[in-house]
């Protein structure tokens, strides 16, 4: 009798060890297989997700067959309590051990967004608080409430520098803008270490207004340290600037396209045919480029430029040649003429 039991005991140890082995590698092969999506799908995991809760939802979307194996694999690598919130795009044919490796990690979907040189702070607001998965204010965040936001006194134009920006989905608008300053302050502090001598800035922030200049007057990349070296021979000789594009930029929403005689006249503290020297604050966005070249300005002795019509400028050494350039590309204008800047302005 006793003989017996021992036998049955061993049977169903044997029994259960076949069972584990058994189990272990159905589940193996349940990791190794492709989850049930023909293209890729996004999947939200909300905080506080538990490893049950969130098999029944794989399997709710399609993707598997069976929540209790998705349940069993994530306890048996001891991933269950480690998954990580947050929204994941998962690619079509996607392997359950890869969908796992992905939320244990912590993969979420990147999302990005492009804030664009030459614009302004009030646009790059927009265009942030119009992106369908950054998460909304309470209150819109107008460039009142981001210069609170980033501890600026005054007008905060030109302190979002102008790049593409990856985030998560319901990033907060104020923390998407607070990179946005914090990737300025860094790149201005690169290329102002690295500054050209004998340059007409007092402050790093000056430096960024001649480039927001260089920025909006710039159709030609190439031409931006040309167009720089311009205006910074100007500042150096006492000369106004004369450019159109701070004019518009003070003229705000009374601005309807084009520049009379009467707005060059009117003061506004950014009206350079009325001030000397440079406005009080950005008008614009300035990228890296526009940046360097404000701060390594071309050589030479050029104090004027006129747009040719093609987006490119013809630059003159005295009053006599711009005059000659202004009849031969301005009074005589061709049909297809545009200016370089976004909005068709060019300094003359």
């Amino acid at each position: 009798m006793i003989k017996r039991l021992g036998i049955a005991a061993i049977l169903l140890l044997l029994i259960g060890i076949a069972s584990i082995f058994l189990a272990r590698q159905c589940i193996n092969n349940f990791a190794t297989s492709v989850l049930s999506n023909p293209q890729e799908i996004i999947i939200e995991v909300a905080r506080g997700s538990s490893i049950k809760s969130l098999s029944r939802k794989l399997a709710a979307q399609g993707l598997i067959d069976n929540p209790l194996w998705f349940e069993w694999y994530g306890r048996l690598r001891g991933d269950a309590a480690r998954i990580q919130s947050g929204r994941y795009l998962v690619p079509a044919d996607t392997r359950v051990s890869e969908l796992m490796d992905m939320l244990v990690k912590g993969r979420v979907q990147q999302l990005s967004l492009t804030l664009v040189e030459g614009t302004t702070v009030k646009d790059a607001l927009n265009a942030i608080q119009s992106h369908p998965e950054i998460q909304a204010s309470q209150s819109p965040l107008d460039p009142e409430a981001l210069a609170k936001t980033l501890n600026i006194n005054g007008n905060p134009e030109g302190q979002l520098f102008p790049d593409t920006y990856f985030f998560t989905a319901n990033t907060p608008t104020a923390q998407l803008a607070k990179r946005a300053h914090q990737r300025l302050q860094s790149v201005l502090a690169e290329e102002w270490s690295q500054r050209a001598e004998d340059l007409p800035y007092e402050s790093p922030y000056e430096a960024l207004i001649m480039a927001s200049i260089v920025e909006r007057e710039t159709g030609v990349p190439a031409e931006r340290g040309e167009i720089a070296g311009v205006f910074v021979r100007r500042l150096k000789k006492g000369m106004r600037l004369q450019t159109d594009p701070t004019v518009i930029y003070g003229l705000g929403d009374q601005y309807q396209g084009n520049i009379t005689r009467k707005h060059l006249n009117d003061y506004t503290p950014y009206n350079t045919y009325r001030i000397k020297g440079l406005p009080p604050t950005p008008i614009a966005l300035a990228g890296r480029e526009a940046i360097h070249a404000a701060l390594h300005p071309k050589p030479g002795t050029s104090l004027y430029f006129v747009a040719r019509g093609d987006g490119s400028h013809q630059f003159s050494s005295t009053l006599e040649e711009h005059n000659r350039a202004v009849r031969q590309y301005q009074l005589k204008r061709r049909k297809d003429y545009r200016s370089s800047p976004a909005d068709g302005v060019s300094s003359q």
